[in-house]
């Protein structure tokens, strides 16, 4: 439990992660000693996700099922001057808050670099080419770990609640604020999708929905094309 207002808050929205969360959460611990608010915002899970998630959280809430809604709720009750929101399956480097702190003293917001851990070789190339696209655009995803102060957030209305591209679209929010921190520092993420479905087949499939989704086709239905069993 914090004993002083922290500087940041770590928002990881969840969804029947029971199995899983333990790790992820596990790893933050070390960051709670540093005045760092850990926030998870559970989507309604029915495999007690939120019980396993309390013994390693400062604060558990019941949130609409949904990535945006969720952390739009985990940032509603969090304390802290700056927000990361941080996916279950993505890990941070351990001077990230330092690196946080450093970033927002100049930006007001920033995202990391990402790594993809999986079985595919290409996944090296996949996740440099995130990065670069991401620098030249000033647009990040949420496999980055976006970070925000908590001003910046509440001026562009957070995340839009659709159920897809939430990530991109508070990118292009942001931007009219100011230019992201592109950290070159890496957090590593889950490449379970890629090797699943196969890296090539989900390159293309990531390209045609963000291209689809700049030429106005609604957020809804790319969701429909990227969740095609929900």
């Amino acid at each position: 439990m914090l004993s002083r207002r922290p500087a940041l808050s770590i928002v990881m929205p969840a969804l029947n992660e029971a199995q899983h969360i333990s790790a992820p959460l596990q790893a933050l611990q070390a960051f709670r000693k540093e005045a760092v608010e850990i926030i998870v915002a559970d989507g309604g899970s029915e495999d007690g996700t939120a019980a396993v998630a309390a013994a390693l959280a400062d604060k558990v809430i019941a949130a609409p099922r949904g990535r945006a809604p969720q952390m739009n709720a985990g940032a509603a009750v969090a304390a802290g001057d700056a927000l990361l929101f941080l996916h279950a399956d993505t890990r941070l480097p351990g001077n990230a808050c330092t690196l946080i702190a450093q970033a927002l003293q100049h930006n007001d917001w920033g995202r990391f670099n990402v790594s993809i851990e999986g079985r595919s070789r290409w996944l090296p190339l996949v996740a440099g080419m995130m990065n670069l696209r991401s620098r030249l655009s000033g647009i990040a995803t949420g496999d980055q770990a976006m970070f925000v102060t908590r001003a910046a957030f509440d001026a562009v209305g957070g995340f839009p609640e659709q159920p897809l591209m939430e990530d991109i679209e508070l990118s292009r929010r942001l931007k009219r604020i100011g230019k992201p921190a592109c950290l070159r520092e890496t957090v590593s993420t889950s490449g379970r999708r890629w090797d699943r479905d196969g890296a090539w087949r989900t390159i293309l499939l990531m390209w045609r929905l963000r291209f689809d989704y700049w030429r106005g086709e609604p957020a809804s239905r790319l969701a429909q094309r990227y969740y095609p069993d929900a």
